[in-house]
């Protein structure tokens, strides 16, 4: 079937809003995103307060801070009170790593090829309270979310102390269902962290169903923001503990998830950025952008097929990203040639990783396909 608007109609194309040439076929945006036309001149107006500052008051710039938290929040649901600004993803899993205390013996789960950010603080705290480290294989059936639940209640096992977990695997966007696995946490007891990298922006997060104690996101993918900065959110709970860095601004009588804000906060060219990306996809709403991006992948999984390539069930992997791993393995230097053809996606740990958001079309679904057709073909 072709792809028309009528497929999306929630969310019509956006490519006009970016600079994107007709012959560039971008689906890469789990790598990261281009900037709207809008951003980037945000991040020009930040670099002239920066450039003139006798011409722009530096108290003009806390607010953007305050406007930027807030748009983030309420991106997945929590308050302005529940969010620190930090610098990136990793900044944020080694504040949630260091106000954890968990039970001495337990486990600390999460799933296999887990990207770093997720890995390296919990595995330093794994040391530090003597938790018994568990992955959980890569299921042959694709279903990370039945694989999960079972490890979370295998008998037998160490008592589960923390769950670190992701709405979907950031390699090939097979889905992590957190609204059945985040209520099997906590009837454990265990403590959770998310990381929501491959998530906030493209696909509903919600802090309220899921009530994790952190979870993170950066503005440089499905947020169309800037490299450089990136949202932790605490609970309630979470917001009396220590930040790794302590500067002016997280100190007394600095409120709530403040607490962790990194230093140098007040950045107009990254705030001004951040905040024009988040409240322009809060324009679009998340729902509509899922919407329009489950359209998109669905099509290319149709076509794929009709190529060999197998492309897993709608109902395990998440709307936004399209993970292709053909039983032979992909082709030797297939990136590079669709590269050549303008075309532009990833490989991820064996998997073909194709991500499309807002300004892709149904020519570049045509394109990309008949990429892929020809260059497998030619692998043949």
């Amino acid at each position: 079937m072709a792809f028309t608007e009528s497929v999306a109609a929630a969310l019509p194309c956006q490519r006009h809003l970016f600079e994107m040439p007709a012959d560039v076929c971008y689906l890469d945006a789990a790598a990261w995103s281009p900037l709207p036309r809008a951003v980037r001149a945000a991040g020009e107006a930040g670099i002239l307060v920066k450039s003139r500052p006798w011409d722009h008051p530096r108290t003009a710039i806390p607010p953007w801070a305050e406007r930027a938290r807030a748009a983030a929040a309420r991106l997945i649901g929590a308050t302005a009170d529940d969010i620190a600004i930090v610098g990136a993803v990793s900044h944020a899993m080694a504040v949630a790593a260091r106000n954890l205390t968990v039970r001495p013996g337990g486990r600390l789960l999460r799933v296999a090829d887990e990207f770093p950010s997720l890995r390296f603080a919990f595995d330093r705290l794994a040391e530090r309270q003597g938790l018994v480290m568990e992955e959980v294989p890569r299921p042959p059936d694709g279903d990370w979310t039945a694989a999960v639940a079972a490890a979370i209640a295998r008998p037998g096992a160490p008592p589960l102390a923390l769950a670190t977990l992701t709405p979907l695997h950031w390699t090939d966007g097979s889905l992590i269902d957190l609204d059945r696995l985040a209520p099997l946490v906590h009837h454990a007891g265990a403590a959770l962290v998310i990381d929501a990298t491959q998530a906030a922006g493209a696909m509903p997060v919600d802090v309220a169903r899921w009530r994790p104690d952190f979870l993170a996101f950066p503005t440089y993918k499905w947020a169309l923001g800037p490299y450089g900065l990136a949202f932790l959110y605490a609970a309630p709970h979470r917001q009396d503990g220590a930040a790794i860095e302590e500067n002016v601004g997280n100190r007394p009588p600095a409120v709530g998830a403040r607490r962790y804000d990194r230093g140098e906060l007040n950045d107009p060219v990254a705030l001004f950025m951040a905040v024009t990306g988040l409240e322009q996809i809060a324009e679009w709403g998340v729902p509509a952008v899922a919407a329009r991006l489950r359209g998109l992948t669905d099509r290319l999984a149709d076509g794929v097929a009709g190529l060999g390539l197998t492309p897993p069930p709608a109902s395990l992997r998440a709307p936004h990203i399209l993970g292709l791993r053909p039983p032979a393995g992909l082709p030797t230097g297939l990136v590079d040639r669709l590269q050549r053809d303008r075309v532009y996606v990833s490989e991820r740990s064996g998997a073909l990783r194709i991500s499309p958001h807002v300004w892709t079309d149904g020519d570049d679904l045509a394109r990309c396909l008949a990429a892929l057709s020809e260059a497998c073909q030619g692998s043949t």
